[in-house]
């Protein structure tokens, strides 16, 4: 299946184009083995494939990374750290009267497009989680715990306003709803549907699963009249 190319994605404190040539050497090594890993999972990622996707010297690696283990480490704990900046920020980015499930909303559209659009890192990460050994999980796995944090905010938020249907146990509903987000990634062909087909459908199925009754129905109202008022199709 066709995917999304290479994305650069700059670290912090990491210079970007402007900064020195062995920076921005780092850099294209990392973008290349979260190109290589989101594909071919841990198993399979050879540091001469990552060589080769960043046009450089098997050997050169480890002037950057001790060994292939610290590269991959990078690689996950970075795709899964941006999401959470990334996710946040949209959240952020809401009028303050946005109710809890518009921003369950929100975070639903910015998890999906930025697993499967945006970055490369995220889809490894995702994708290779329960297969990297326990040493370089800890950093992952921590990283993990705190993007976790945000959507236990999110469904607690909606338990608070009393919007939570209330057969369900939040922690299930959370945990549910991440997996089937994750699980995106394995399946979706953007050749059989369209990111912004997918995103709605998403948004649509989480939303109705997760509200009880009346106040689903006017939540999901109030949605689509401001999806129509602003123009925005699939958001």
């Amino acid at each position: 299946m066709d995917r999304k190319p290479v994305h650069q994605e700059l670290e912090p404190g990491v210079p970007g184009p402007g900064g020195t040539k062995s920076a921005r050497t780092r850099q294209r090594i990392l973008d290349a083995a979260a190109h290589v890993l989101s594909r071919r999972g841990y198993a399979g990622t050879r540091l001469t494939d990552v060589a080769e996707v960043a046009e450089i010297q098997a050997p050169a690696i480890y002037y950057y990374f001790a060994s292939r283990d610290d590269l991959i480490e990078e690689v996950m704990w970075s795709g899964i750290a941006h999401m959470r900046e990334h996710v946040q920020a949209q959240l952020d980015a809401l009028p303050a009267d946005a109710d809890s499930l518009d921003r369950i909303d929100a975070a639903v559209e910015a998890h999906l497009r930025y697993q499967l659009e945006i970055s490369d890192y995220t889809t490894a990460a995702i994708r290779n989680a329960g297969q990297i050994p326990e040493q370089i999980r800890l950093r992952y796995a921590t990283e993990a715990n705190r993007y976790g944090d945000v959507w236990r905010k999110l469904v607690q938020d909606a338990v608070d306003d009393r919007v939570l249907h209330p057969d369900l146990d939040p922690r299930a509903a959370r945990m549910l709803v991440l997996g089937a987000l994750n699980w995106a990634a394995e399946w979706w062909n953007p050749r059989r549907g369209s990111l912004e087909q997918l995103i709605r459908t998403a948004k649509t199925l989480v939303r109705s699963g997760l509200g009880k009754g009346n106040e689903a129905a006017e939540a999901r109202k109030r949605h689509g009249a401001s999806r129509l008022g602003s123009g925005i199709t699939g958001g």
